[in-house]
């Protein structure tokens, strides 16, 4: 068992990680290139998180050095009683113990989700996917010269390297102990992680997010968030779902110069059975395509009646992670936000902003749809969980 590494060790070790991070930067985009050459699969989303360029080190260079500038987020006082016997009693800020976090493709995943975890005071098990799998043993390594720069044991950040049977035995029966596990990847991976985990999971689930345009939006900011929405569709909070009031005016001229940029950049604009009959859209298979989450060149067009309405569809058919409502009425945005059940809601803004980073956190472990423990972006004071300290001098119940 590892004892707690004092806050100067584990600043120090991230301090030291950018250094490497930087100083080895040829190496891990050249492990990278490796990866990317060797990447089959026709996932286009993957293969846009797989890649590492400069300004991607540099991004993993910013997130160790700003967790090394962040408070302690283990030992924080939460709650403070006396008791009428004497007692002093403190609830404070625990590290969980150690953290498993399995990933798809994304190798930055390896330096600021592990950061995050090994900040909070925590013991690091990282389980990527075979598709970045150079790339995260560089980093890896470094991590654990880092670690030995700094006097501490490399078994802080361990990497599984186990096929998917390997890994499926391990979450039913772990040869060492886990505390929680934090899934980030498609859906797939996260149904596979629920079924066979023998531990608590933080569920970082799926987008499909929806943007409401009310009959009283500017469809200038309209406009631009869609297209905001859509400029990384790998991303987890990129917009798939589109709900137009049917009483907006110059509805025609909007939906018409909304689908000419989208296909201007190159997104594929689906509709519902209104849009696609008015315009020169493929109407949706299904109403099952309201469920899914695209993370590629897509989108769907739908007219809908009213925001009583839209919350409706939106609490059916989203993933629970952002949705947005464009309007100048704020007492209908409000409405709105108190109604949607999703993660992070928006008034007049992107949906591209539900991250860690964005939204003042400085980083993320993952963006959570569960309700327990943290919703949203899991950040570095919410990797924690708590513990009681009782101070007596004898007292007996």
């Amino acid at each position: 068992m590892n004892t707690l590494l004092s806050l100067e060790t584990r600043n120090n070790v991230l301090f030291t990680m950018a250094t490497l991070l930087d100083t080895e930067r040829v190496a891990i985009i050249d492990m990278n290139k490796k990866d990317i050459n060797a990447y089959k699969g026709t996932d286009i989303s993957m293969l846009d998180r797989l890649k590492v360029n400069n300004a991607k080190v540099d991004e993993m260079i910013i997130a160790a050095k700003h967790l090394a500038s962040q408070e302690d987020p283990v030992g924080v006082e939460r709650f403070s009683f006396k008791h009428e016997n004497g007692m002093q009693v403190y609830n404070k800020t625990a590290s969980f113990g150690t953290i498993l976090i399995i990933y798809e493709s994304r190798p930055d995943v390896t330096v600021e989700a592990a950061g995050i975890a090994f900040k909070s005071g925590n013991k690091i098990v990282l389980k990527g996917g075979k598709e970045s799998l150079h790339s995260n043993l560089k980093i890896t390594e470094l991590w654990h010269k880092a670690l030995k720069q700094n006097n501490a044991s490399s078994d802080w950040v361990t990497y599984l390297q186990f096929n998917r049977i390997e890994t499926q035995a391990f979450l039913e029966k772990p040869t060492q102990r886990i505390d929680l596990i934090v899934p980030r990847g498609g859906e797939k991976l996260i149904a596979f992680v629920k079924k066979h985990a023998s531990c608590p999971v933080i569920i970082s689930g799926r987008g499909n997010n929806f943007v409401f345009v009310h009959s009283e939006a500017d469809l200038n900011i309209a406009i631009a968030i869609i297209i905001n929405g859509k400029s990384k569709i790998s991303a987890c909070n990129a917009v798939d779902k589109v709900l137009i009031d049917e009483n907006l005016p110059n509805k025609k001229e909007f939906i018409n110069t909304l689908i000419k940029r989208l296909n201007e950049t190159k997104i594929q604009v689906l509709g519902d059975k209104i849009i696609s009959k008015n315009y020169s859209v493929k109407e949706i298979s299904s109403n099952e395509v309201w469920y899914e989450e695209f993370l590629d060149h897509k989108i769907v067009l739908g007219e809908i009646a009213s925001n009583k309405a839209v919350i409706e569809m939106i609490n059916t058919y989203s993933g629970g992670h952002s949705s947005a409502i464009i309007t100048k009425n704020d007492a209908e945005a409000h409405f709105f936000m108190e109604n949607v059940d999703t993660a992070a809601v928006y008034h007049n803004a992107s949906t591209r902003f539900t991250d860690g980073g964005q939204l003042g956190l400085g980083g993320e472990l993952a963006i959570s749809t569960d309700k327990l423990h943290q919703r949203g972006p899991i950040g570095l004071q919410h990797l924690v969980t708590n513990k009681w300290y009782v101070h007596g001098n004898g007292q007996i119940r």
